[in-house]
C-alpha cells in the first residue's frame, strides 16, 4: 500500500452546543487538515496522486467553503444574526467538532472522487482529530 498526505491549513470559527467547557462559546482556531490518500499501485509516473490534484480538489475548496467561516450546528440560534449581519458561516447537522469537521472534509473528497484514506484536522498544536472511512 502507498500513501501521501498533504496538508491544509486554514482558519475557523466554532462553538459548541449543550457543551460546558469553555468551547461552548464562540471562538477561532488555526486549523491544519492532514489529507490522506492511499492505492495499492503507483500511476505510470510512479505517484499515488499528484499533490497538485490534491490541492485543487481539496485546497480550493476549503478556502472557499471553510476558510474564515463560522461553523455551527444547524440548530444554533446565532445563525439568525449571522445572516442580519451577512457574516459567512457553514451549518452541519451536529456540533462542528474537530471530529465531525474532518468527517465533513472526507465526505467532500470522496465525492470528488479522491480515494481518501484518512482526514486529520489539527485544531491546535497539540489537539488532532482523525476520521477515517
Amino acid at each position: 500500500m502507498y500513501s501521501v498526505m498533504k496538508e491544509i491549513r486554514f482558519c475557523y470559527g466554532h462553538r459548541l452546543l449543550n457543551y460546558l467547557g469553555k468551547c461552548r462559546y464562540l471562538h477561532g482556531h488555526n486549523g491544519l487538515l492532514e489529507v490522506t490518500i492511499e492505492k495499492d499501485s503507483l500511476d505510470e509516473l510512479g505517484m499515488v496522486t499528484d499533490f497538485s490534484d490534491i490541492s485543487k480538489i481539496v485546497k480550493k475548496w476549503v478556502d472557499e467553503e471553510l476558510d474564515h467561516k463560522l461553523i455551527l450546528n444547524e440548530k444554533d440560534p446565532i445563525i439568525k444574526a449571522m445572516k442580519e449581519y451577512d457574516q459567512p458561516y457553514i451549518t452541519l447537522p451536529e456540533n462542528p467538532t474537530a471530529e465531525t469537521i474532518a468527517k465533513y472534509v472526507f465526505e467532500h473528497c470522496r465525492n470528488q472522487g479522491l480515494p481518501v484514506s484518512q482526514i486529520g484536522l489539527w485544531e491546535t498544536a497539540t489537539s488532532k482529530a482523525v476520521y477515517r472511512g
